[in-house]
């Protein structure tokens, strides 16, 4: 494993001298979060990650809006937890705890600023294989607009995710075919699905994520069984 793709640290503080004062705000609040329950009571656990690049702020209210919306589809299921990753400027990525109230996980991300950088895509999905191997993870969201890393090296990392039963949900903001191509890869390759990520489409969105959470809790039956069937066409053609 490369130094670039070292497993996230939970709550890890940025050594760059770049780092901004809400930064160590995310971090206070993420060490902060409740501890998770008995894990018995826990149906699914779900990694949102995000780009937090500069190109993405104008759209990062509609994120955090949609969050809230998926958490409220599954709260009668119940057993939803979620852990908020994220990655912006000069090599920063940092993951919250594990936790199941969505208040306070969109008080984290409300929190968060975007900044320049690079995409480090490569590793949001380690630290996805990382968490698999502590305890099960149902599902990866990821919302981004961009890719500026190898490819087949994002493609075998997916490849893994799917094996492990990890599917990864891409949603696409923009519209560069290139980006497409390598989303679309990596939902294929990880049995995951995906969708874009427009302002005009809110709604549409909400009820592709909350589709997520209910696959996360119940599975395939769950979804087939829900009124959110937008991702049943791409999951069961895998």
């Amino acid at each position: 494993m490369s130094k670039q793709d070292q497993p996230i640290k939970p709550s890890a503080v940025s050594k760059t001298r770049s780092a901004s004062l809400d930064v160590q705000a995310f971090v206070e609040e993420a060490r902060a979060l409740p501890s998770a329950g008995p894990q018995a009571a826990i149906k699914g656990r779900i990694i949102f990650a995000l780009d937090a690049t500069l190109s993405r702020q104008p759209t990062w209210d509609i994120a955090c809006q949609l969050q809230a919306e998926m958490f409220e589809a599954v709260r009668q299921i119940g057993g939803l937890e979620v852990q908020l990753t994220y990655f912006r400027g000069f090599g920063e990525c940092k993951a919250s705890r594990w936790a199941s109230d969505a208040q306070v996980l969109k008080k984290l991300m409300t929190g968060i600023r975007c900044q320049g950088g690079q995409t480090q895509i490569s590793k949001v999905l380690v630290n996805a294989r990382c968490e698999q191997e502590r305890g099960k993870v149902n599902a990866l969201v990821f919302i981004g607009d961009a890719m500026e890393e190898n490819a087949d090296l994002l493609a075998q990392k997916a490849g893994e995710l799917g094996l492990c039963g990890v599917p990864i949900f891409v949603f696409q903001e923009g519209r560069d075919k290139g980006v497409e191509r390598v989303f679309r890869e990596l939902a294929r390759l990880s049995n995951g699905a995906y969708a874009r990520f427009d302002q005009s489409s809110a709604a549409e969105l909400a009820a592709l994520l909350r589709a997520v959470a209910v696959f996360a809790t119940g599975g395939l039956k769950a979804l087939e069984a829900s009124s959110d069937r937008l991702l049943l066409p791409q999951i069961k053609g895998r």
